[in-house]
């Protein structure tokens, strides 16, 4: 017995040596992505602050914070529209398989609002075992898989060969149709932004992934590039459950000089029943509508969402929507994650365009690797 006892505690500690090392070998590489450029250390621009209640009342200890963060969800979802109760029951409907590399590829479905299935790509990489997962989210699932001509936006195919479940799923028919999101109950009278309804199935996709038998479900996280880029901020910020999350130049504030930035748009935070605005930048001949106006009205911006991560760890690939200066916006989280003893939980990259490249990927892959398969070897 003292001998079985004895190699099972080599084993165990080979292999927190082996994860340890990995760690390390990672957290070399990204380590700079979490320090913010000296030119904008304090630098919080012009966005109110998430460690003050709404009334003006300090955030001074961890215990306020979570009554501060509580006051954030509940007031952003009066303004956006509650969610239908997310849905806990359900499993992955496997269509079809085929084998590809060092995985199996699952076509799937399963509902993602209530009364609706939508299909997707569940990647499940050989081996034993529970391994780390991540949701990709696009306008439609084919992409992230590998299955289109769109450089550098394959994440579900190059996350599930370095060891990753994944689950790729897209509004394929919204796209088709040029309305792009989803809209609850209906197009015609959508109780729900758009937007935070996008949220709401990711926060189905995470269930639904939990319940496949290789997932470790403390170890799921999201990651969208553009419109992708978006859902994930919203469905990561407003659903707990997910471990981490990695926005690809979204566009993580509102920023009207942008028109890529545009959560003005009816899809998004903007909705109004048809005839929609004209697509593009707001004029006054071509004024936003819905809620985003009240939104900058009366003083929101996305830094109070950003802030519902902490502590949990999210990287923001910026490219042309997101440039260094977006750090403004970031010291907030990064603020509210020093007031509970963390750091290292917020990063940034940046690139030149709005299109991912081979290094722009490789550190949200690494990202993804380090917080979600060595995250226990990460001090606060």
């Amino acid at each position: 017995m003292s001998i079985l006892l004895f190699n099972s505690g080599m084993a165990q500690n080979q292999e927190k040596s082996k994860l340890e090392s990995g760690a390390a070998r990672v957290w070399d590489i990204i380590a700079s992505d979490f320090s913010v450029p000296e030119v904008f250390s304090e630098d919080y621009g012009q966005y109110r602050s998430p460690l003050k209640f709404y009334n003006g009342k300090k955030v001074r200890t961890p215990k306020d914070w979570q009554k501060r963060k509580k006051e954030i969800r509940q007031r952003w979802q009066e303004m956006m529209g509650h969610w239908p109760e997310v849905i806990t029951n359900q499993k992955l409907e496997i269509l079809d398989t085929v084998r590809r590399e060092n995985f199996m590829q699952h076509r799937v479905r399963f509902y993602w609002q209530p009364g609706e299935q939508t299909e997707g790509y569940l990647l499940v990489p050989d081996g034993e075992g529970q391994k780390p997962a991540v949701i990709t989210v696009f306008y439609e699932p084919e992409t992230a898989i590998g299955y289109s001509d769109k450089p550098y936006r394959d994440f579900a195919y190059q996350l599930a060969k370095r060891g990753f479940v994944t689950l790729s799923i897209g509004t394929t028919e919204a796209t088709k149709n040029k309305t792009f999101s989803l809209y609850y109950p209906n197009i015609n009278n959508a109780q729900v932004q758009p937007l935070s309804m996008l949220g709401y199935a990711a926060a189905n996709a995470w269930e639904v992934l939990s319940k496949v038998e290789k997932v470790d479900s403390a170890r799921i996280g999201i990651v969208g590039h553009s419109f992708g880029g978006k859902w994930a901020m919203f469905g990561a910020s407003l659903y707990e459950k997910f471990a981490a999350s990695v926005w690809s130049d979204p566009g993580i504030v509102f920023d009207e000089s942008r028109e890529s930035v545009n959560y003005w748009e009816p899809w998004y935070l903007g909705y109004h029943p048809k005839p929609w605005r004209k697509r593009g930048l707001i004029t006054k001949e071509n004024p936003a509508r819905g809620l985003y106006p009240k939104l900058i009205k009366e003083g929101y911006d996305l830094t109070e969402l950003h802030a519902l991560m902490a502590p949990r760890p999210f990287l923001v690939s910026g490219g042309a929507e997101d440039p260094v200066d977006r750090w403004k916006a970031l010291n907030h989280t990064i603020a509210v994650n020093k007031l509970l003893g963390y750091e290292h939980r917020v990063g940034m990259t940046n690139r030149p365009e709005h299109s991912p490249n081979q290094e722009s990927n490789e550190h949200i892959y690494l990202f993804l690797e380090y917080f979600l398969k060595y995250g226990a070897h990460h001090p606060k």
